[in-house]
């Protein structure tokens, strides 16, 4: 067992425990997704950049933890294998932003 399964497995036992899974939805995922993607944005709303890289390391870390929570139990609900899909969307990213066309800059790939 890899450890996002048993992350994946933890977020599920703490999840049926409670009969959460009633809850726990593709879509009701997503937007929980976004929801906490939301609060971790309102850690950095109104700041300057250099004053965002001094935020909160608690708060920080619980809303990356909320963000990540819901995305594991996302992809375990389809059955995606998390480093899987990620390595596959590395290599995607590889061939639309090549090194020499896209280094050292922030357009997209279509803007190359």
């Amino acid at each position: 067992m890899n450890d996002f399964q048993l992350l994946i497995d933890e977020l599920v036992k703490f999840r049926d425990a409670r009969h959460w899974e009633q809850f726990h939805n593709s879509k009701d995922l997503a937007v929980a997704i976004s929801i906490e993607a939301a609060e971790l944005n309102e850690l950095f709303l109104w700041k300057p950049v250099e004053e965002c890289e001094l935020a909160d390391r608690d708060r920080l870390k619980e809303e990356l933890a909320d963000i990540l929570a819901y995305t594991l139990l996302l992809a375990g609900k389809h059955g995606f294998d998390i480093k899987e899909i990620v390595l596959e969307k590395i290599r995607k990213n590889n061939e639309k932003y090549p090194v020499d066309k896209s280094r050292g800059t922030a357009r997209k790939y279509n803007e190359l």
